[in-house]
């Protein structure tokens, strides 16, 4: 593993801790329902091309099979980055070009913003592409938990939000 080969320690999101590995299952789980609804929102509501559409599908059938696999090896934990990568990209598109304007287009811009501060948690907490204080490093750490509950109330309510569409609002 990249830390490893770096002599630096192993953070505790890339082990078989069992905090973790519960984590994992539920990341899983909430990816292929939040993503889904994602790409099911864009492909019904929004006239983007026919490639935005697919990097939030395959983002959406990547990001839990690539979760789901880490459980057996955690080394693909760092193949995260790249369903990551492409709904975060994909959803600035649809930000910078196709976002329908009034409430429905506040909640793309919401569900980018959640999605990327979930990335970027990932990229400080579990690869540590930056030091992590003390009062972070733990996975129960309530600042974490602060973090991450900004991060689903954003993609949730933006999810909401980009649902007016739907009712013609």
């Amino acid at each position: 593993m990249i830390h490893e080969a770096l002599h630096r320690p192993v953070p505790v999101e890339l082990s078989d801790d069992p905090r973790i590995t519960r984590r994992v299952k539920r990341l899983a789980a909430v990816s292929a329902v939040a993503l889904g609804l994602v790409w099911l929102l864009a492909s019904t509501t929004l006239e983007t091309p026919v490639a935005i559409d697919g990097l939030l599908l395959l983002g959406w059938l990547l990001m839990p099979t690539v979760l789901l696999a880490s459980l057996r090896d955690r080394r693909l934990r760092y193949g995260l980055v790249l369903p990551s990568a492409l709904v975060s990209l994909a959803l600035l598109a649809v930000v910078a070009g196709w976002s329908p304007g009034g409430a429905a287009g506040l909640g793309w811009l919401l569900i980018l913003l959640g999605v990327l501060l979930g990335g970027w948690m990932g990229l400080w907490f579990w690869f540590r592409a930056l030091p992590v204080p003390a009062a972070l490093d733990a996975p129960d750490a309530p600042g974490r938990w602060a973090l991450i509950a900004v991060h689903v109330a954003l993609i949730v309510i933006g999810l909401g939000l980009a649902a007016s569409a739907l009712l013609g609002g």
